[in-house]
């Protein structure tokens, strides 16, 4: 089987309807409806994101647009868009799609009138979507014009091309960072990286309306794959790193720590450098670093005390320096850091040691990095491994709260009891309804949280939207601190109310905060806020899955009890019943901070 990632698009279109039949009998793919109304021909798009979602676990379904008609299937005429009820609706077009263009004759002042006659014709798409359609839509930017008719002025010049397409993709992205149901798809950073003379076939277009290269069609379906793969949960969170010629030059261990390449002194020693900045800026935008090394422990730290290291072994969130086989110590890494390993990007120049990770551990994500430094970064980029749809706070604190994470383990074992240890950590908790400053971190728990998850429905930004302006359900947020750190928001319970009853549609917990108490404190909350509405009895479902496993007892646990599955509720699912009347607090250790209530939500 061809590995799409590395794969040329000769071999993919050659190989392309066999490739689907093997990808589409792979079990448990994820079912997704995808709707893509293009300004050109999108046939080749769609075959291209078909294998690559399918490859990613998706099972998708498209509706397609008839060639140009992006704007009357939105605005005019919606109904078989509607119909088809998408999942998400990705908007294709280019700088040929442009109306209000200025002319030649354009003067400063004028400019911005053009740019906002633009903007609001797919304001009007993007307003029409919204009020007819429950879910994600995907809106690209423009690459620059194939001809700057101006040459350089072409971009100084309120009359020229690319001086308006510079100002629309602003425009662009000042619009849609207000409205969480669009995501924008950087068409122009992906043209520009890629090369604008290799993006456009104007033989294809004039004789099909196929705008693109067959090569620039699989960069946008591969960053199309990784905006999906980011919406539903499915992006990496740690990148494991080697060490030896891999963060710095040489072998540490027969070199030692003062002949390794790295700073700015040499060539080589700059572009590991480089390297690993990249790595820091990965790490502070929310990514885990880890080591795993075939080193003796100390030797392979002390490559950290070096005077040029931009790394610091602070910025490793776990530490593996030994002589195992490194997909055990992969293994260890997930258990330690409390993640799945299909969350794991592992990054080794030894062919050897990627054969055999590959092989052991065929979820982890393993690029190919070539012979040269110089081009690590892009081959992990290349990949989209790390694909965010939004950066919330606990993203930028991630690498600090696992650090965090480490200490509460280590204070534990002071403590003779695992109450006054609880007790020590001089918890507090914010638990609210859902708070439009928190839709995209909600959404993001419910796409991301797998092992303390109790029915893994997955939800869009967009739908989290619609159910927290909808009174017919009880949705709360639940923010932890304690005397050595934020957690973040950690957990989220969803339910739908039948008439005096709440039936729970999602009750999940980030597992950084197992133990702790907050699922007993988050109860508490919603047996408040329902009672005060009326509710009798709270129903709670677990739909077993290979990973939450360990939440199969959460309902009894809580006092829950038995009651009668319904016909429609998956095979193995377990249903449970809570009277609320006479109910008892559960929660000891947590401090419940007060809100104002009329806040908007």
């Amino acid at each position: 089987m061809l590995n799409l990632d590395s794969c040329s698009i000769d071999d993919i279109l050659m190989q392309r309807k066999s490739l689907r039949r093997a990808l589409s009998a792979a079990e448990g793919l994820q079912d997704v409806r995808i709707a893509i109304l293009g300004g050109s021909t999108t046939s080749e798009i769609v075959n291209l994101l078909e294998l690559l979602l399918l490859q990613s676990g998706f099972r998708p379904v498209f509706h397609e647009s008839e060639y140009g008609r992006y704007f009357e299937d939105a605005v005019l005429d919606p109904q078989s868009l509607i119909d088809f009820r998408p999942d998400i609706v990705y908007i294709h077009t280019s700088c040929l799609n442009v109306q209000a263009a200025p002319p030649l004759t354009c003067t400063e002042a004028e400019l911005p009138n053009h740019v906002e006659a633009e903007l609001a014709r797919y304001r009007q798409v993007w307003n029409a979507l919204e009020a007819n359609l429950s879910c994600q839509i995907i809106q690209n930017n423009f690459e620059m014009p194939p001809y700057a008719v101006l040459g350089n002025m072409d971009a100084a010049s309120p009359g020229g091309l690319s001086r308006f397409l510079l100002q629309l993709n602003i425009a662009f992205a000042q619009e849609i960072a207000s409205r969480p149901r669009v995501l924008l798809q950087d068409v122009h950073g992906i043209a520009a990286r890629f090369g604008v003379g290799r993006w456009f076939d104007w033989n294809r277009y004039f004789n099909y309306k196929l705008l693109l290269t067959a090569e620039a069609n699989l960069e946008l379906a591969r960053s199309l794959n990784s905006l999906v793969k980011a919406l539903y949960g499915k992006s990496r969170k740690v990148l494991v790193l080697d060490l030896d010629n891999t963060l710095w030059g040489g072998v540490i261990g027969d070199d030692g720590v003062d002949q390794i390449q790295i700073g700015r002194e040499t060539p080589v020693g700059e572009a590991y450098t480089a390297f690993q900045q990249y790595c820091l800026a990965l790490r502070n935008r929310g990514v885990l670093l880890a080591v795993c090394s075939k080193n003796n422990e100390d030797i392979a730290r002390s490559g950290f005390g070096h005077p040029s290291t931009i790394l610091k072994l602070e910025h490793i969130s776990c530490f593996k320096a030994n002589w195992d086989h490194k997909h055990e110590n992969i293994r260890t890494i997930a258990k330690e850091l409390n993640l799945g390993i299909d969350s794991f990007v592992f990054f080794d120049d030894n062919p050897a040691e990627r054969a055999l990770v590959s092989a052991q551990l065929p979820i982890v994500a393993v690029p190919e990095p070539g012979d040269d430094v110089t081009g690590y970064a892009a081959a992990i980029e290349h990949g989209r491994y790390f694909e965010p749809i939004s950066l919330s706070d606990e993203d930028l604190g991630r690498a600090a709260l696992y650090a965090s994470n480490v200490q509460r383990a280590s204070l534990e074992a002071e403590f003779s009891t695992y109450e006054d240890y609880l007790d020590s950590l001089e918890m507090s908790a914010e638990i609210e309804p859902f708070r439009s400053v928190y839709l995209e971190r909600i959404a993001q728990l419910t796409n991301k949280t797998n092992q303390f998850n109790l029915t893994t429905r997955r939800y869009t930004v967009s739908e989290i939207q619609s159910i927290s302006e909808d009174p017919g359900y009880i949705g709360l947020y639940g923010r932890l601190t304690d005397r050595l750190g934020d957690n973040g928001l950690v957990s989220v319970v969803l339910g739908h109310r039948d008439g005096n009853s709440i039936h729970m549609d999602l009750w999940l917990m980030s597992c950084r905060v197992l133990k702790r108490g907050m699922e007993a404190a988050m109860l508490d909350a919603l047996v408040e806020r329902a009672v005060a509405s009326g509710i009798l009895t709270i129903h709670g479902y677990y739909f077993p899955t290979r990973k939450n496993v360990m939440v199969a007892d959460f309902y009894p646990s809580l006092g829950f009890l038995p009651c009668p599955l319904q016909p429609e509720l998956p095979e193995g699912a377990t249903a449970w019943t809570l009277d609320l009347s006479g109910y008892v607090k559960r929660n000891k250790h947590i401090k419940i901070e007060e809100q104002i209530r009329d806040q908007p939500y």
